[in-house]
Protein backbone atom coordinates (compact mmCIF):
# COMPACT_ATOMS: atom_id res chain seq x y z
CA UNK A 1 0.00 0.00 0.00
CA UNK A 2 1.21 3.19 -1.04
CA UNK A 3 2.37 4.94 2.24
CA UNK A 4 3.34 8.44 3.35
CA UNK A 5 6.75 8.92 0.88
CA UNK A 6 4.81 7.34 -2.18
CA UNK A 7 1.80 9.56 -1.50
CA UNK A 8 3.78 12.59 -1.18
CA UNK A 9 5.81 11.41 -3.79
CA UNK A 10 2.57 11.50 -6.56
CA UNK A 11 1.63 14.90 -4.84
CA UNK A 12 5.21 16.14 -5.93
CA UNK A 13 4.85 15.13 -9.53
CA UNK A 14 1.19 15.59 -9.83
CA UNK A 15 0.98 19.53 -8.58
CA UNK A 16 2.64 21.09 -11.08
CA UNK A 17 0.97 19.39 -14.26
CA UNK A 18 -1.96 19.93 -12.51
CA UNK A 19 -2.41 23.28 -10.84
CA UNK A 20 -4.13 26.05 -12.59
CA UNK A 21 -5.88 23.33 -15.15
CA UNK A 22 -8.90 22.87 -15.49
CA UNK A 23 -10.69 19.46 -16.14
CA UNK A 24 -12.57 19.64 -19.72
CA UNK A 25 -13.81 16.03 -18.97
CA UNK A 26 -14.48 13.22 -17.11
CA UNK A 27 -15.42 9.85 -17.15
CA UNK A 28 -15.44 7.46 -14.13
CA UNK A 29 -15.42 3.93 -15.35
CA UNK A 30 -16.03 2.00 -12.17
CA UNK A 31 -18.84 2.63 -9.74
CA UNK A 32 -16.92 1.55 -6.77
CA UNK A 33 -14.48 3.91 -7.18
CA UNK A 34 -16.86 6.95 -6.16
CA UNK A 35 -19.51 5.26 -4.52
CA UNK A 36 -22.57 5.35 -3.12
CA UNK A 37 -22.52 8.43 -5.11
CA UNK A 38 -23.37 8.24 -8.77
CA UNK A 39 -20.47 7.95 -10.89
CA UNK A 40 -21.82 9.90 -13.76
CA UNK A 41 -22.84 12.46 -11.29
CA UNK A 42 -19.36 12.78 -9.81
CA UNK A 43 -17.39 13.08 -13.33
CA UNK A 44 -20.12 15.63 -14.23
CA UNK A 45 -19.25 18.14 -11.14
CA UNK A 46 -15.43 17.68 -11.86
CA UNK A 47 -16.14 19.46 -15.47
CA UNK A 48 -15.20 22.67 -15.25
CA UNK A 49 -13.15 22.74 -12.08
CA UNK A 50 -9.55 24.32 -12.12
CA UNK A 51 -7.15 22.80 -10.03
CA UNK A 52 -5.86 25.27 -7.37
CA UNK A 53 -3.04 22.81 -5.73
CA UNK A 54 -2.63 19.42 -4.94
CA UNK A 55 -2.05 18.78 -1.20
CA UNK A 56 -1.53 15.62 1.06
CA UNK A 57 -2.89 14.54 4.09
CA UNK A 58 -1.61 11.63 5.54
CA UNK A 59 -2.05 8.80 2.93
CA UNK A 60 -4.58 10.90 1.51
CA UNK A 61 -4.35 12.98 -1.94
CA UNK A 62 -6.45 16.22 -1.68
CA UNK A 63 -7.14 18.14 -5.49
CA UNK A 64 -7.79 21.45 -4.54
CA UNK A 65 -10.34 23.50 -6.75
CA UNK A 66 -10.58 27.32 -7.07
CA UNK A 67 -14.14 26.68 -6.47
CA UNK A 68 -13.21 25.75 -3.19
CA UNK A 69 -14.39 21.65 -3.51
CA UNK A 70 -12.20 19.50 -3.03
CA UNK A 71 -11.41 15.94 -4.70
CA UNK A 72 -10.47 13.28 -2.12
CA UNK A 73 -8.13 10.85 -3.06
CA UNK A 74 -7.15 7.23 -1.46
CA UNK A 75 -4.63 5.21 -3.14
CA UNK A 76 -5.30 2.19 -0.92
CA UNK A 77 -3.91 -1.12 -1.64
CA UNK A 78 -2.44 -0.21 -5.91
CA UNK A 79 -4.04 2.81 -6.74
CA UNK A 80 -2.06 4.89 -8.90
CA UNK A 81 -1.88 7.96 -11.27
CA UNK A 82 -0.76 7.99 -14.46
CA UNK A 83 -0.14 11.37 -16.86
CA UNK A 84 -0.64 9.94 -19.73
CA UNK A 85 -3.14 7.74 -22.04
CA UNK A 86 -2.71 4.18 -21.18
CA UNK A 87 -4.81 2.84 -24.07
CA UNK A 88 -6.47 -0.67 -23.57
CA UNK A 89 -6.35 -1.30 -19.83
CA UNK A 90 -8.75 -3.40 -17.41
CA UNK A 91 -7.53 -1.46 -14.67
CA UNK A 92 -8.60 2.08 -16.19
CA UNK A 93 -11.04 3.21 -13.05
CA UNK A 94 -11.40 7.06 -14.41
CA UNK A 95 -10.10 9.10 -16.80
CA UNK A 96 -9.90 13.02 -16.93
CA UNK A 97 -9.10 15.10 -19.85
CA UNK A 98 -6.88 18.67 -18.73
CA UNK A 99 -7.41 21.97 -20.91
CA UNK A 100 -3.70 21.27 -21.89
CA UNK A 101 -4.85 18.67 -24.20
CA UNK A 102 -3.17 15.84 -21.44
CA UNK A 103 -4.41 12.98 -19.85
CA UNK A 104 -4.61 12.14 -16.48
CA UNK A 105 -5.78 8.09 -15.60
CA UNK A 106 -6.45 6.99 -12.32
CA UNK A 107 -5.66 2.68 -12.49
CA UNK A 108 -6.26 0.36 -9.31
CA UNK A 109 -5.95 -3.43 -10.15
CA UNK A 110 -7.21 -4.52 -6.41
CA UNK A 111 -10.01 -1.68 -6.71
CA UNK A 112 -9.75 -0.68 -3.28
CA UNK A 113 -9.23 2.92 -3.62
CA UNK A 114 -11.96 6.05 -3.22
CA UNK A 115 -12.66 9.18 -4.75
CA UNK A 116 -14.71 11.46 -2.62
CA UNK A 117 -15.62 14.99 -3.79
CA UNK A 118 -16.06 17.41 -0.68
CA UNK A 119 -18.09 20.80 -0.81
CA UNK A 120 -15.73 23.42 0.24
CA UNK A 121 -15.69 24.09 4.11
CA UNK A 122 -15.76 19.95 3.72
CA UNK A 123 -12.32 18.73 3.49
CA UNK A 124 -11.20 19.69 7.10
CA UNK A 125 -14.01 18.06 8.94
CA UNK A 126 -14.09 14.83 7.30
CA UNK A 127 -10.13 14.37 7.42
CA UNK A 128 -10.22 15.75 11.30
CA UNK A 129 -11.95 12.99 12.30
CA UNK A 130 -10.08 10.19 10.44
CA UNK A 131 -6.18 11.42 10.82
CA UNK A 132 -4.09 13.12 13.69
CA UNK A 133 -1.58 15.65 13.30
CA UNK A 134 0.73 15.13 10.47
CA UNK A 135 4.18 13.28 11.47
CA UNK A 136 6.80 15.72 9.74
CA UNK A 137 4.63 18.98 10.76
CA UNK A 138 5.82 20.90 14.06
CA UNK A 139 2.22 19.81 16.00
CA UNK A 140 4.26 15.94 15.74
CA UNK A 141 5.82 16.90 19.37
CA UNK A 142 6.94 14.39 21.76
CA UNK A 143 4.57 15.38 23.92
CA UNK A 144 1.54 15.10 21.52
CA UNK A 145 2.93 11.72 20.84
CA UNK A 146 3.46 10.19 24.65
CA UNK A 147 -0.29 11.22 25.21
CA UNK A 148 -1.30 8.86 22.23
CA UNK A 149 0.74 5.90 23.61
CA UNK A 150 0.21 6.55 27.37
CA UNK A 151 -1.96 3.40 28.73
CA UNK A 152 -1.92 1.73 25.40
CA UNK A 153 -1.65 -1.93 26.24
CA UNK A 154 -1.85 -2.95 22.20
CA UNK A 155 1.81 -3.60 20.62
CA UNK A 156 3.32 -0.29 19.47
CA UNK A 157 3.67 -1.32 16.06
CA UNK A 158 -0.43 -1.40 16.05
CA UNK A 159 -0.36 2.04 18.02
CA UNK A 160 1.93 3.27 15.58
CA UNK A 161 -0.17 2.41 12.33
CA UNK A 162 -3.51 4.01 13.56
CA UNK A 163 -3.33 6.94 11.61
CA UNK A 164 -4.96 9.05 15.02
CA UNK A 165 -1.38 8.77 16.29
CA UNK A 166 0.63 9.01 13.16
CA UNK A 167 -1.06 10.22 9.91
CA UNK A 168 0.41 8.44 6.65
CA UNK A 169 2.28 6.08 8.34
CA UNK A 170 1.96 2.22 6.98
CA UNK A 171 3.69 -1.14 7.75
CA UNK A 172 6.89 -0.51 5.92
CA UNK A 173 8.13 2.97 7.63
CA UNK A 174 6.66 1.24 10.77
CA UNK A 175 9.29 -1.39 10.63
CA UNK A 176 11.75 0.82 9.34
CA UNK A 177 11.15 3.66 12.57
CA UNK A 178 11.25 0.77 15.55
CA UNK A 179 14.10 -1.01 13.69
CA UNK A 180 15.90 2.35 14.17
CA UNK A 181 14.61 3.39 17.56
CA UNK A 182 15.34 -0.39 19.10
CA UNK A 183 12.13 -0.42 20.27
CA UNK A 184 10.51 -4.20 19.61
CA UNK A 185 7.38 -3.82 17.53
CA UNK A 186 5.46 -6.33 20.09
CA UNK A 187 6.24 -3.71 23.32
CA UNK A 188 3.29 -2.28 24.86
CA UNK A 189 3.10 0.94 23.64
CA UNK A 190 2.06 2.37 27.37
CA UNK A 191 5.33 1.24 28.54
CA UNK A 192 7.85 3.19 27.22
CA UNK A 193 9.25 5.91 28.74
CA UNK A 194 9.61 9.59 28.02
CA UNK A 195 13.09 8.92 26.07
CA UNK A 196 11.78 6.64 24.48
CA UNK A 197 8.67 8.09 23.30
CA UNK A 198 10.81 11.02 22.12
CA UNK A 199 13.80 8.66 20.04
CA UNK A 200 10.64 6.93 17.94
CA UNK A 201 9.00 10.66 16.83
CA UNK A 202 12.85 10.92 15.48
CA UNK A 203 13.07 7.50 13.84
CA UNK A 204 9.15 8.07 12.54
CA UNK A 205 10.36 11.40 11.08
CA UNK A 206 13.59 9.91 9.71
CA UNK A 207 11.93 6.99 8.11
CA UNK A 208 9.54 8.70 5.98
CA UNK A 209 11.83 11.21 5.30
CA UNK A 210 14.11 8.86 4.11
CA UNK A 211 11.34 7.49 2.36
CA UNK A 212 10.94 10.77 0.42
CA UNK A 213 14.25 11.45 -0.35
CA UNK A 214 14.31 7.91 -1.99
CA UNK A 215 10.85 8.89 -3.72
CA UNK A 216 9.17 5.96 -2.04
CA UNK A 217 9.30 2.32 -2.28
CA UNK A 218 8.67 0.76 -5.65
CA UNK A 219 6.83 -2.53 -4.32
CA UNK A 220 4.02 -4.54 -6.30
CA UNK A 221 2.07 -2.10 -8.35
CA UNK A 222 3.21 1.57 -6.44
CA UNK A 223 4.05 3.56 -9.72
CA UNK A 224 4.66 7.78 -9.94
CA UNK A 225 2.83 9.42 -12.65
CA UNK A 226 5.97 9.74 -14.58
CA UNK A 227 5.64 6.51 -14.98
CA UNK A 228 9.14 5.86 -13.02
CA UNK A 229 9.85 4.06 -9.49
CA UNK A 230 11.12 4.40 -6.63
CA UNK A 231 14.32 3.32 -4.89
CA UNK A 232 13.23 3.12 -1.33
CA UNK A 233 13.07 -0.96 -1.41
CA UNK A 234 16.98 -1.18 -2.08
CA UNK A 235 17.79 0.37 1.62
CA UNK A 236 15.47 -1.32 3.69
CA UNK A 237 16.76 -2.43 7.10
CA UNK A 238 14.16 -4.69 8.03
CA UNK A 239 10.88 -4.82 5.79
CA UNK A 240 10.95 -7.80 3.51
CA UNK A 241 14.58 -8.92 4.64
CA UNK A 242 13.02 -12.20 6.79
CA UNK A 243 16.56 -14.27 7.42
CA UNK A 244 18.97 -11.31 6.24
CA UNK A 245 21.71 -10.21 8.53
CA UNK A 246 20.61 -6.85 10.39
CA UNK A 247 22.66 -4.13 8.90
CA UNK A 248 23.62 -3.23 13.00
CA UNK A 249 24.65 -6.41 14.71
CA UNK A 250 24.09 -9.22 11.85
CA UNK A 251 22.06 -11.05 13.59
CA UNK A 252 19.17 -12.95 11.28
CA UNK A 253 15.81 -10.54 10.34
CA UNK A 254 12.91 -12.22 12.17
CA UNK A 255 9.08 -11.94 11.37
CA UNK A 256 6.38 -11.85 13.59
CA UNK A 257 2.71 -10.20 13.32
CA UNK A 258 1.61 -7.10 15.70
CA UNK A 259 -1.68 -6.24 15.54
CA UNK A 260 -2.85 -8.56 12.48
CA UNK A 261 0.02 -6.81 10.25
CA UNK A 262 3.49 -8.98 9.12
CA UNK A 263 6.06 -7.00 11.10
CA UNK A 264 9.99 -7.60 10.77
CA UNK A 265 12.53 -6.63 13.28
CA UNK A 266 16.01 -7.61 14.37
CA UNK A 267 15.37 -9.65 17.26
CA UNK A 268 18.79 -8.94 19.13
CA UNK A 269 18.46 -5.03 18.31
CA UNK A 270 15.16 -4.99 19.22
CA UNK A 271 14.58 -7.43 22.23
CA UNK A 272 15.31 -4.86 25.40
CA UNK A 273 12.00 -4.06 27.37
CA UNK A 274 9.67 -7.10 25.62
CA UNK A 275 6.46 -7.41 28.12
Amino acid sequence: MPELPEVETVRTELEPALTGRTIVRAEILDARLVAPDDPREVAAELEGERVDRVARRGKYLVIHFESGRALLCHLRMTGSFLLAPVGADPYTRAVVQLDDARTLVYRDIRRFGTWRLLEPGGIEPYLDLRLGVEPLGSRFTAAWFGERMAGRRAPVKAAILDQRAVAGLGNIYADEALWRAGIHPLRPAGTLDAAEVGRLRRTIRAALRHGIARQGATLSDYRRPNGGTGAMQNEFHVYGRLGEPCDRCGTPIAKTRAGGRGTSFCPRCQAAGVV
